[in-house]
């Protein structure tokens, strides 16, 4: 089970990147745009370097939605591998049953 205050921190930035989504795209939709004069391109880079660093997609990181561990997640389903072989096992998931031989 991961940290709470991490995936609290997870949560906040999801809300951050939300909420700055179309401010970021229109600036840098103005700061990649050639046929702008420099100047107002290197205004947009300004503008969008301080924005807030968590509003930024790239920070986001897939967590699985029942222990909140950040590794071996499948996007499919939203878990990580412990918690669908938990479930799995458990008969939760149509169709899925552990393997033995």
């Amino acid at each position: 089970m991961a940290k709470k205050a991490m995936i609290e921190r997870e949560k906040k930035r999801a809300k951050l990147v939300a909420k700055y989504a179309t401010k970021r795209a229109a600036l840098k939709e103005i700061a990649n745009d050639e046929s702008k004069p420099m100047e107002e391109r290197f205004k947009a880079r300004l503008t969008l370097a301080e924005l807030p660093r968590n509003s930024s997609a790239t920070r986001l990181h897939n967590r699985c939605q029942l222990t909140g561990r950040p590794h071996a997640y499948y996007r499919k389903l939203k878990v990580s591998r412990i918690a669908l072989r938990e479930l799995g096992s458990t008969g939760q998931i149509p169709g899925m049953v552990k393997s033995s031989w």
